[in-house]
């Protein structure tokens, strides 16, 4: 069983930056891809970014392209989302998801595993 647990999350002032962090109790994290989703009220959860097992693959949604960097230590079983330049609309709950496949995907479904949300919201 895979249980994944946020943190990182908080208020800041468009503009600033934050640096969100999945942490994984899963024993075979190097095995999986790694994904950030995010929700806003009243909208659909949404695609943000995800990287592959071994972190050489990266892939964004066109609204954060430049401005979020993902990452993975698996040696700590950590994935990272590190977000600069936040925008208001960039407020959201922030999940990470664990795909049981060495490959990404930019689909909510392919996901098995999600944790509880970090929220980031940003003022204008």
């Amino acid at each position: 069983q895979v249980q994944l647990v946020e943190s990182g999350g908080g208020l800041v002032q468009a503009g600033g930056s934050l640096r969100l962090s999945c942490v994984s109790s899963g024993r075979t994290f190097s095995r999986y891809a790694m994904g950030w989703f995010r929700q806003a009220p009243g909208k659909e959860r949404e695609f943000v970014s995800a990287i592959n097992w071994n972190g050489v693959r990266t892939y964004y949604e066109d609204s954060v392209k430049g401005r979020f960097t993902i990452s993975r230590d698996n040696a700590k079983n950590t994935v990272y989302l590190q977000m600069n330049s936040l925008k208001p609309e960039d407020t959201a709950v922030y999940y990470c998801a664990a795909r049981m496949q060495l490959t990404t995907s930019t689909s909510l479904n392919e996901y098995a595993h999600w944790g509880q949300g970090t929220q980031v919201t940003v003022s204008s």
